[in-house]
């Protein structure tokens, strides 16, 4: 008789959590740029992205940070990255901190999976969402009018319907706040026409690609959003400087439901914060600072949704 396989891997509860990574520094530098969860700096012609364990609600950083968080966004959007060098090409250059420039290489202990270097590009001011399930604001938006960014859908959807088929509902970016979603039109006003029927073409490509492997994994795609810049000016036309940059299809860009789940007319349980939004809510946060710190509990089970998801996505542990 075979004797099972026992897994190489401890169970998850007699783990400690390791330490957030809240705040990042090189020796003698501070981020160039710091965004909600991403630190950013700045070496001539490349950049450094660099995933913290920061994770925001209702537009604040929370004062509680989720262990492996940055890591998993980091590996999650590496693996698409190569995933999907077939339809476009992307910023990314390496993961491997050896090959960063000298200021980082020193600090690899902290930067190893969890960091990229990427090619420096003018990113365009302009989400590219893609949805293919009716929720979050596209719900609330098609609830009131009926249509979401100027695209009529059908009457009579529910919460969390499949659509009849992607639709492209581009947004502005927000410095802080929420994104606001526009029309095709206010879009093509902000990166001309030419780019923004390449990037509707390429968010089309992309989330059918990323939704059909999530799909075959065990994961719904209900809605994503894609980044992309221009590569410097070379000659050639803005849409043909397009690549895809940020990061790609992960549980902080996408809104990830579990398939054996999936009960439309209403909320889906989520592999994204949907533990921390609950239990804001639940305490009844104003949305106004102080922010308000999280529980352990919430905290473990917020981190093994974003491992959950990495694992299905990529078919191995994190590194």
């Amino acid at each position: 008789m075979r004797r099972p396989v026992e897994s190489a891997f401890p169970p998850e509860d007699c783990v400690p959590l390791a330490s957030p990574v809240l705040q990042t520094t090189l020796p003698d530098r501070h981020p160039d740029r710091q965004g909600k969860v991403r630190d950013i700096y700045e070496f001539g012609d490349v950049l450094l992205i660099v995933a913290s364990d920061r994770i925001s609600a209702f537009d604040y950083v929370l004062g509680t940070g989720i262990p492996d968080k940055g890591k998993v966004l980091t590996q999650i959007s590496q693996f698409w990255f190569d995933r999907t060098r077939g339809i476009i090409a992307n910023h990314l250059r390496s993961t491997d901190p050896s090959t960063y420039p000298a200021p980082a290489r020193v600090a690899a202990g902290l930067l190893r999976g969890r960091s990229m270097l990427v090619t420096r590009t003018d990113p365009l001011p302009i989400e590219c969402v893609a949805r293919g399930y009716l929720a979050g604001s596209g719900w609330k938006d098609y609830a009131a009018s009926g249509e979401i960014c100027g695209v009529r859908l059908p009457h009579g959807l529910r919460e969390a319907d499949r659509l009849p088929e992607p639709i492209f509902t581009p947004a502005t970016k927000a410095a802080t706040g929420h994104d606001v979603n526009i029309t095709e039109r206010d879009a093509a006003n902000l990166v001309g026409a030419a780019v923004l029927e390449r990037v509707r073409d390429l968010t089309h490509r992309l989330y059918r690609e990323g939704a059909a492997h999530a799909e075959a994994c065990g994961i719904l795609v209900a809605d994503t959003k894609f980044e992309f810049g221009l590569l410097p000016d070379d000659g050639r036309a803005p849409a043909d400087r397009v690549v895809l940059i940020d990061e790609v299809l992960t549980p902080d860009s996408s809104r990830f439901w579990p398939r054996d789940a999936y009960r439309p007319g209403g909320p889906q349980p989520s592999f994204d914060k949907q533990f921390v939004r609950d239990y804001l809510e639940r305490i009844r946060w104003n949305k106004q600072p102080p922010v308000p710190s999280l529980p352990d509990d919430v905290v473990a089970k917020t981190r093994e949704k974003y491992l959950e998801a990495f694992r299905r996505l990529a078919g191995r542990e994190l590194q």
